[in-house]
């Protein structure tokens, strides 16, 4: 059986979030970070990748008006419809 990742929270404020990933897949990671750049709300999106036995790699997103955790849950339904199947 494979490893599952896992996220958690790092810290949140009232315009930014830290979210951190253990077992961390760039294939998912990759398509999230492009889907918070398209939207007009995000400011500035960072992803910190030291070496990855020694901390989590971290997702740093700030926006501009909103909920920051807001973008990403709408990032992760963007990304959820896309790659959803429907017959």
């Amino acid at each position: 059986m494979g490893v599952t990742m896992q996220t958690y929270l790092v810290e949140k404020t009232e315009n930014s979030v830290t979210i951190a990933f253990k077992d961390a897949n760039l294939t998912l990671i990759t398509p999230l970070i492009d889907k918070l750049y398209d939207d007009a709300t995000v400011e500035l999106v960072r992803y910190v990748d030291k070496h990855p036995e020694l901390s989590d790699r971290t997702l740093y997103v700030q926006v501009s008006e909103g909920d920051p955790v807001a973008a990403i849950a709408r990032a992760s339904d963007a990304i959820s419809n896309y790659y959803s199947t429907k017959e």
